[in-house]
């Protein structure tokens, strides 16, 4: 399985006007999500999030994505 700390992510703040918070995305796994109240909530759950789509891709025999490099 590839290391999941190598994923990169954002964290986006969530407008009040749709219930605030924040939400954590991963770039090379597209609709992989974490939300919380605090970025590190977010970040928090977007790691559970991010080993669930790592072992459902694993569950069906699937190469998970490699890890994009970091910017230089």
């Amino acid at each position: 399985m590839s290391d999941p700390g190598a994923y990169r992510y954002s964290v986006a703040a969530i407008p009040a006007e749709h219930g605030g918070g924040y939400v954590v995305s991963f770039l090379d796994i597209p609709g992989c999500l974490g939300v919380g109240e605090t970025p590190e909530e977010a970040v928090e759950d977007g790691q559970h999030a991010l080993f669930a789509c790592l072992d459902a891709l694993k569950a069906v025999d699937r190469e998970p994505p490699v890890p994009s490099a970091p910017p230089a």
